[in-house]
């Protein structure tokens, strides 16, 4: 059965004459008995007894309408939901760990404080697993940290970010030649924007640093950071503004060698555009333009 049949069939109940309901709901006659008989039909019931040129409820029809009607009223009210409040719905994302742990919680709060009927499931991992999630349609939007992509995924470009050497020996707060650090290399584990943007632009010098241990989590890398002076490791400006400002991490200069990198937005290609969908994005470029 269709929507149009019940339609029609609840407005029947209350207005049995068929030529009046046509003029009032401006069809003709046939379409109203063409849609009732074929309710019929599929139900195997007669709903109405035919006297005159009225259509009058039956004994199965008056059953028939106190089974469903407040079915009825909840379909309508579906149907017109997106109408109502075309702000709601769920955004499932995956932001890489800067992105995630500095960028985006501010964005997401205020995002949901003015669409309240908004909700975010939100993953935090490295670029390349979203990268694998988002072709694979697991995700809706992917926020990541490499140049890194794929075929069938549309890039954004949202914003550039600095990699920064640091360590906690002050003593080590000066321009340096790469290959002269003589200390242990704390860096983010395979598959990081961090640590694809470090290695690919030290080039040919990669080779000479001593990697002794790769992390997923930006606050384990500090804490080790910060507790032994003999480590040292790459990362987002961002990651590390409050323990320079406190002169508890000092920032090494690298001669001749910088880690530029930008922050994208990805969708796969084949993803359905809605007004939610649109909007969000429009919202995250607008607040990082600010930055």
């Amino acid at each position: 059965m269709t929507f149009k049949e019940l339609n029609f069939f609840y407005h029947l109940c209350d207005n049995p004459q068929v030529t009046k309901l046509a003029q009032e709901l401006d069809i003709s006659q046939s379409a109203i008995s063409i849609a009732i008989k074929s309710l019929e039909e599929k139900l195997n019931e007669k709903l109405f007894d035919r006297i005159g040129k009225k259509l009058l409820l039956n004994e199965r029809g008056r059953y028939f309408k106190t089974q469903t009607y407040q079915h009825y009223i909840a379909l309508k009210d579906a149907q017109t939901i997106f109408q109502k409040n075309k702000l709601a719905g769920t955004l499932k994302i995956s932001a890489s760990k800067t992105i995630s742990n500095y960028i985006m919680p501010d964005i997401y709060f205020e995002f949901l404080s003015i669409y309240p009927e908004v909700s975010f499931e939100i993953d935090s991992i490295n670029s390349t697993k979203t990268i694998e999630k988002i072709v694979g349609g697991e995700l809706d939007i992917g926020l990541i940290e490499t140049n890194h992509t794929h075929s069938n995924i549309i890039k954004k470009y949202l914003c550039d970010d600095e990699l920064i050497i640091v360590t906690s020996d002050k003593n080590y707060e000066k321009e340096k030649y790469i290959d002269t650090i003589d200390k242990k290399w704390i860096l983010r584990e395979s598959g990081s924007g961090t640590k694809e943007i470090f290695i690919d632009s030290l080039g040919k010098y990669a080779k000479n640093i001593n990697i002794f241990m790769q992390l997923h989590s930006f606050q384990e890398i500090k804490t080790i950071i910060l507790d032994n002076p003999n480590t040292i490791t790459a990362i987002s400006k961002l990651a590390v503004k409050r323990e320079l400002e406190e002169k508890r991490l000092f920032e090494i200069k690298l001669t001749n060698i910088s880690f530029k990198r930008e922050f994208s937005l990805i969708y796969n290609k084949n993803k359905t555009s809605n007004l939610l969908f649109d909007t969000f994005i429009k919202f995250i470029e607008k607040k990082l333009a600010l930055v």
